[in-house]
């Protein structure tokens, strides 16, 4: 992505990467979904996986939504610099990166490539909203559930339909994932694996989240946050102190203010969407402090470690799908089934030990190439042409 110069903004890279090394230490101790099969009870274990979670589940996955929402700013602005209007071109884009997700999606469920291209085509009529002020209470309006509030409000009123469970409550893992062949994963995925994550994304308000976090992003992008951090050096700081209380409140509060809803058998959903929202909360707090803590230490005394992440946050497409495709067999009952012996530590370690592999794949990539793999195709398909240069030339700048 490209900064207001034309340079790439090696902090939004370095965030990125930080985003995908989040979004994989959540899949590695989830088993890619197969941990839900049978959760863990040992304390010592359960412990490692709450410890997980309570950094990065729901957070990782929004911090790549925020930046979603920078690239997607970038992408726009460069095609104004050049005289054109590049919406066309990004939705074509996105039909690309949906096709992906498909693919990517019969190998493992959770897939958020389709997901993120399918949002992204909400991002395209607010290009043209000029305020900023606009697009960030739209954003906020959006983080608060809009949806989950109105069925709180009717649920409380008596509402049949807002006190009904919904669908993805009652979605389970599919056994076959973990005894079955690579046929059974491929037709599970197709037949009811993309329902139902579909159904837990809407259900769970992430879309709502997802749209409300790219505009954020967007508007991140046309302040100039990323490309004159010394700009923001105060910005930073006041929001990772505000985001740590916020985070320490919620975290604290979220149950004893969702028991404060009141709630019946025939009336249980409002007080458990209250827990939802809340949840959700908390998750978008902790996210703003990765974000602004991550940027306080890139652009104070950890740059030269967290800069080392950049190469990843370059080719994040193609690291997130090497990934799963790495993984998903490690763990399925068609490649080596380790679902139900591997332990969340050994999990975890795996995680780092693997990301640390890619990283340093990424770094020797670069050194000769100017896009990951996935990267280059995309972008020649998002410009119909093969002519797109792919292996770097000696000499030429990084």
């Amino acid at each position: 992505m490209a900064g207001s110069g034309g340079a790439r903004l090696e902090n939004l890279d370095a965030l990125r990467g930080f985003a995908l090394f989040g979004l994989f230490m959540v899949h590695m101790p989830e088993l890619f979904e197969l941990y839900w099969l049978a959760p863990v009870t040992d304390p010592f274990q359960l412990a490692v996986h709450d410890a997980v979670w309570l950094v990065f589940a729901g957070k990782a996955f929004a911090l790549m939504a925020l930046c979603f929402g920078t690239s997607f700013f970038i992408l726009m602005q460069a095609g104004e610099r050049r005289g054109r209007d590049f919406s066309l071109r990004f939705a074509w884009r996105l039909l690309l990166l949906a096709a992906m997700g498909l693919l990517h999606g019969l190998w493992y469920r959770g897939d958020i490539l389709e997901v993120l291209a399918v949002m992204g085509l909400f991002l395209l009529p607010f290009h043209r909203v000029r305020s900023n002020r606009v697009l960030l209470a739209l954003a906020a309006v959006l983080l608060l559930q809009p949806l989950m509030l109105v069925q709180i409000a009717a649920g409380l009123a008596g509402a049949e339909w807002a006190n009904r469970a919904p669908a993805y409550w009652s979605d389970a893992i599919n056994p076959l994932y973990a005894s079955g062949s690579l046929w059974d994963t491929v037709r599970i995925n197709v037949v009811e694996g993309h329902a139902q994550k579909w159904a837990f994304m809407h259900g769970s308000g992430r879309l709502s989240q997802i749209l409300g976090l790219s505009l954020a992003g967007m508007v991140l992008g046309r302040i100039g946050f990323f490309a004159r951090p010394q700009a923001f050096a105060r910005l930073r700081m006041a929001g990772l102190l505000l985001a740590l209380a916020a985070a320490a409140v919620l975290y604290f509060a979220r149950e004893p203010l969702a028991a404060l809803v009141p709630a019946s058998d025939a009336m249980f959903m409002p007080r458990a969407l209250a827990g939802s929202l809340l949840g959700s909360l908390f998750d978008l707090a902790v996210m703003a402090v990765l974000l602004f803590g991550f940027l306080v230490l890139y652009h104070g005394p950890a740059q030269p470690v967290l800069r080392l992440l950049a190469p990843a946050g370059r080719m994040t497409l193609s690291l997130y799908v090497g990934q799963s495709l790495l993984f998903v067999p490690v763990f399925y009952g068609y490649g080596l089934g380790l679902h139900a012996s591997m332990t969340q530590l050994q999990a975890v370690l795996w995680g780092l030990a693997a990301f640390a592999a890619q990283l340093a794949f990424a770094h020797l990539w670069f050194r000769h190439f100017l896009y990951g793999p996935l990267e280059w195709l995309w972008r020649a398909g998002t410009w119909t042409t093969l002519r797109v240069p792919f292996r770097r030339v000696q000499g030429a700048p990084a």
